[in-house]
């Protein structure tokens, strides 16, 4: 999470605006040939190229390179570049892994070892002489305190015991790998290579300056307590090897990594995180990238998570979530120095002892993809169509019109490097269209590339064509870190689809369709401090309405009639939001679903135009994320609960059905898998309608009403 080394604060606070003041004022062989096969058959050119034109070519093969496995449960794997980042910005969800009781392996890639002296540099706790430096005994040190915290999330006892073995890495050096003895499906896994030892300083001997090439090789730093023993140090190749053999020695079904676009501050131009939690996340993408292509392997999902930006965001945790990770962070910062591990290099991290509430991180938790609710479309012949991301690529469901039970699926359209998240709309001819983001990983170090890409149906109910980029309004990944949002898709009533997009300033640009299908280059649509991703929809009269969240409210663009230039940005008066935000058409209207800071309770709010009704507050199971609206009027809800499973609700039974709920639904249900990104709905029938999420198992997870009984259990598609 942090290092030592020059602060640079004035550097990196030279004004202190609201968005510097969100960052740190408080505080390959074959992975790198699947980029460029990305970009060959499997893709059409890009907007705004002579050839982007052209027609959407034949349907893909299905299943090139091999179709992983289905796995009997889920299995988790946390990669992270130091002790302490999956506390801070992955709980809630570590510990609702640990309690699922399914398997769940964090792996560190750095010793995190700072500066060598465990003791806090300021403030009442720092001591009058701080302990002489020694990286291995801090390395050691921040080891116990993560032991110790993932003993008590396990246990209860912060002093239940571990095994801890040496293991061979695909590398070719060791890691230290601990089994906690009384859970055995609880495992870490310490890379220990040396850390940067500064937050944004130049450091060539670190992950960023070995993903650069800046140097041949990065050297380990050993704890003083390791069962390895003998120094190693890892070229670049070497690096994604080791990251690739710890997949393939846990196969995994589902990823949890930081972002490995976490974009920049405008008012410094600096980095918005830790150049290790970027560069561990792109070695991690690259070996994930490795991983997707090996033979005999699990499906595998992929979830990414903002790191110290969250801590300038509204809080997205009730207070008792809040207060557990509270908890476990101080169980890890050894706040009460009983010397409780008999170990001469400490029980835990004192450099966090003074805040382990971290800059605000211990408050929330926020995905930074994945978060559309929008991938899940009737077809036109009655059934129904679900999109998600498996081993980097689309995974398309298929439940025919009529079958009762069955789902066909998942098929993996062919072409890699998918970021997890995809939107989708329903053409005026019933075709489907999904829209998504892409990463390039080339053979240099500027190669690094994320643009947007679209697949089409051929036919209604057909398979899809091949992806076309439709670029992206970033000039290079160096200028911004290619952090662009998830693209929101909608279609005007000429059948023409237009894109919007979160850019790296963090205003909105769009890209529009031409009348003969091509598209148009990236416009710039204005707006300033925007985060998340923005969403669309379209009232009755076909006018589209785009929201994009800011720290402080959400901001608004409308049509004044459909086909009419949008204007905006416009405020909405609406009080500060958690940032996931989903929108949909409510007749004359659309109506916007939201979450409360602090407690995650619903919101909703309907607009006509620019004019917004009262905020009505729906209550739910706490939780955050976006909330889910289908079904007739909007009415059947769903959502992330404080307990990680779907948290589900029905209209009130005298609801008129076209507004959605009456001033609260009937009950809120908790249940269901522990699942990824965002639940769905679309309706089937006149009044019924379906549910569903992807369990963090590689399977779809669905559940129905039709409207009058109440939702059936949730179980596995196919």
């Amino acid at each position: 999470m942090r290092t030592s080394g020059p602060r640079r604060r004035s550097a990196l606070l030279s004004r202190r605006g609201t968005k510097a003041a969100m960052i740190l004022a408080p505080l390959v062989g074959i992975a790198w040939i699947s980029g460029a096969a990305i970009a060959s058959s499997d893709t059409q050119p890009a907007a705004g190229s002579s050839d982007a034109r052209r027609k959407t070519g034949p349907a893909h093969s299905w299943h090139t390179p091999p179709a992983p496995r289905p796995a009997p449960a889920a299995s988790v794997m946390q990669i992270v570049s130091h002790p302490d980042d999956d506390l801070f910005f992955m709980n809630p969800d570590t510990r609702q892994s640990i309690t699922s009781r399914r398997s769940l392996t964090s792996v560190y890639l750095t010793a995190g070892e700072s500066d060598g002296v465990n003791a806090a540099r300021t403030g009442p706790l720092a001591p009058a002489t701080p302990p002489p430096a020694d990286k291995a005994r801090y390395a050691e040190a921040r080891q116990n305190g993560i032991r110790a915290a993932y003993a008590e999330m396990a246990t209860g006892d912060r002093t239940s015991p571990w095994q801890r073995t040496a293991i061979p890495t695909a590398g070719g050096g060791s890691a230290e790998l601990d089994t906690l003895r009384a859970r055995p499906e609880i495992r870490l896994v310490w890379v220990q290579l040396r850390e940067a030892g500064s937050i944004l300083g130049d450091r060539p001997s670190s992950l960023h300056g070995l993903w650069d090439g800046r140097v041949d090789r990065l050297g380990a730093q050993l704890s003083s307590g390791t069962p390895v023993t003998a120094p190693f140090a890892y070229t670049k190749q070497q690096m994604i090897d080791t990251v690739a053999g710890l997949l393939e020695r846990f196969g995994p079904t589902h990823v949890r990594m930081l972002d490995p676009t976490p974009g920049k501050v405008e008012e410094t131009g600096h980095a918005s995180d830790h150049q290790d939690h970027m560069y561990g996340a792109r070695f991690t993408q690259a070996a994930l990238e490795r991983y997707a292509l090996s033979r005999d392997h699990h499906a595998f999902s992929v979830q990414n998570y903002l790191g110290y930006r969250t801590g300038g965001l509204p809080q997205t945790l009730d207070a008792a979530t809040a207060a557990a990770k509270l908890h476990t962070l101080k169980t890890y910062a050894w706040t009460d120095t009983a010397n409780y591990c008999a170990d001469p290099a400490g029980c835990g991290d004192r450099k966090t002892a003074a805040r382990p509430e971290g800059h605000g991180w211990a408050y929330s938790v926020r995905y930074t993809r994945g978060e559309s609710t929008s991938w899940m479309q009737p077809g036109r012949d009655g059934g129904l169509w679900a999109f998600s991301v498996l081993d980097t690529r689309l995974a398309v469901w298929h439940k025919a019109a009529g079958a009762r039970e069955t789902w066909t699926g998942p098929k993996l359209l062919g072409g890699g490097g998918i970021d997890s998240g995809v939107t989708s709309v329903r053409l005026a001819d019933g075709r489907i269209a999904v829209f998504a983001t892409r990463t390039t990983l080339g053979r240099a170090p500027g190669d690094y590339r994320r643009d947007v890409v679209t697949a089409v149906q051929n036919a209604p109910d057909g398979p899809f064509g091949p992806w076309l980029s439709l670029g992206t309004p970033e000039p290079d990944d160096a200028s911004g870190l290619s952090d662009i949002s998830a693209p929101a898709a909608a279609v005007d009533k000429a059948g023409r689809m237009t894109v919007y997009l979160r850019n790296g300033h963090h205003s909105l640009s769009s890209a529009a369709q031409r009348t003969d299908g091509s598209w148009m280059p990236w416009r710039e649509r204005g707006g300033s401090d925007l985060h998340g991703d923005p969403v669309v929809a379209s009232d009755a009269a076909g006018r589209q309405h785009v929201f994009v969240p800011t720290p402080r409210s959400v901001l608004s663009w409308t049509q004044a009639a459909p086909a009419a230039p949008l204007s905006g940005p416009a405020p909405t008066g609406l009080p500060p939001t958690t940032v996931a935000l989903s929108a949909v058409p409510d007749g004359d209207g659309v109506r916007l679903w939201f979450r409360r800071p602090g407690s995650g309770a619903v919101g909703t709010v309907r607009f006509s135009g620019p004019l917004a009704s009262p905020v009505r507050d729906l209550g739910g199971p706490a939780g955050f994320g976006p909330v889910s609206a289908s079904g007739p009027g909007n009415g059947v809800l769903a959502l992330r609960s404080g307990t990680g499973v779907p948290g589900t609700a029905l209209p009130a039974p005298d609801d008129t059905g076209r507004t959605g709920p009456a001033e609260g639904p009937a009950a809120w249900q908790v249940a269901g898998p522990q699942f990824v990104g965002a639940p769905a709905g679309a309706p089937t029938g006149p009044q019924g309608t379906t549910l569903a999420a992807l369990g963090q198992d590689g399977r779809l997870y669905w559940a129905e009403t039709d409207g009058r009984a109440p939702l059936s259990r949730w179980r596995p598609a196919g």
